[in-house]
């Protein structure tokens, strides 16, 4: 009975990572309209060491992406909130988003879709959406101004303490 647990876990992933996959191209082509950033990942490793930017770029380069036209805001909440690409981690990510203030079409649908697909997680998705309504709101920036900026001070201003050792931001 737990391998066919393992096994149907696993398949909801698959699910949701086709989901993301798909949707992803349907929603940036119906949705985004503003200029992509024409950065690209070189670019960002280029910059200083402390800088978002660089952590930008780190983030790109371990786990093989480049900046993805039109929402390249979303990497960067990746590297702002320490969350990894698995599969929960996006879902929990979306959460946090929610609990900071963002609202897409986008958001609402990765978070209905993950809840129901993945409920197994439903604990860590609520503490991702309570960390984010204890958080200054991060999602309205601009991030491509933000790129020379230290990681360490931008965290610090947006999360308490408290939180970044909860997320495991301290050392960074």
């Amino acid at each position: 009975m737990n391998n066919l647990f393992k096994t149907s876990k696993h398949l909801r992933k698959q699910l949701i990572i086709w989901l993301f996959q798909h949707s992803q191209r349907i929603y940036t082509a119906m949705f985004k309209h503003h200029e992509s950033w024409n950065i690209s990942k070189s670019d960002l490793l280029k910059m200083p060491q402390p800088s978002f930017g660089k952590h930008l770029g780190d983030f790109l380069d371990k786990n093989n992406f480049e900046l993805i036209p039109k929402v390249e805001r979303h990497d960067c909440y990746h590297v702002l909130c320490g969350y990894s690409t698995k599969v929960e981690d996006e879902i929990a990510l979306q959460c946090l988003c929610y609990g900071n203030g963002k609202r897409s079409p986008y958001l609402y649908g990765a978070i209905i879709l993950g809840i129901a697909i993945l409920p197994d997680y439903y604990e860590y998705y609520y503490r991702s959406y309570k960390t984010g309504k204890r958080s200054n709101p991060f999602h309205h920036f601009d991030y491509k101004k933000l790129l020379n900026i230290s990681i360490k001070d931008f965290r610090e201003a947006i999360f308490s303490k408290p939180e970044l050792y909860n997320l495991n931001l301290c050392q960074s």
